[in-house]
């Protein structure tokens, strides 16, 4: 959820001709995350949720492009999307963790 609402907050300075670009794309890319995480935690079997948590793992891997794009051709100015690729780097390996957990260990 802290990613999601620092790139809301970064996109807000993005210019007005990128509303329906990059600043779209990150939003809902980083949107993403939070929600697969929940709907997966929320279905039935674990398999269900290791489904959704690499789709969150995709959303992750789809903003941190949109902000490496977003600085590279100056919509995000420089340094700015730092903070959140730090985030975003833990998240993954959280993910990553989680997901190994859920497939080496039997139940839910």
């Amino acid at each position: 959820m802290d990613v999601a609402a620092a790139t809301y907050q970064l996109t807000r300075e993005y210019p007005r001709d990128e509303l329906f670009g990059l600043t779209s794309q990150s939003r809902r890319a980083a949107v993403s995350i939070p929600a697969n995480i929940a709907e997966g935690y929320g279905r039935a079997s674990k398999q269900a949720y290791i489904n959704f948590l690499r789709i969150a793992q995709g959303s992750l891997k789809e903003l941190e492009t949109h902000l490496l794009l977003a600085e590279r051709v100056g919509t995000a100015g420089a340094g700015s999307i730092q903070p959140i690729l730090e985030q975003s780097e833990e998240i993954g390996r959280m993910l990553k963790a989680l997901i190994g957990k859920l497939r080496d260990h039997p139940g839910r």
